[in-house]
């Protein structure tokens, strides 16, 4: 079962254009009434990019980085490699209240 808040190792390959590409950890997002749909919204985390007011910047497995809700994604429970260590419950927090101010307008 999937859960939101969780981090999972995530395919993200085949990417185009500006998407982020290779597997990496993300952050799950959606709710977990959406799990009978085997597809997960998650939000990449990344220790490059640059600070922006709707990247929440995080340390996770000891690395400074942020939380890229710029490059959101919904992708099938065959990408979803393995569950990584969870994050702070407050950078879900900062997460969502980031993707709430993006879609707000």
């Amino acid at each position: 079962m999937v859960s939101r808040g969780e981090v999972w190792l995530i395919r993200l390959d085949p990417a185009e254009g500006g998407e982020l590409q290779k597997t990496r950890p993300c952050l799950v997002v959606s709710p977990s009434d959406l799990n009978p749909f085997r597809v997960f919204t998650v939000v990449p985390l990344t220790s490059g990019g640059f600070p922006a007011p709707f990247r929440p910047p995080v340390t996770y497995q000891g690395r400074e980085g942020f939380v890229l809700t710029d490059q959101i994604r919904t992708v099938a429970r065959s990408r979803m490699i393995r569950r990584l260590p969870d994050l702070d419950p407050q950078i879900l927090t900062a997460t969502l209240a980031a993707l709430r101010e993006m879609f707000e307008e």
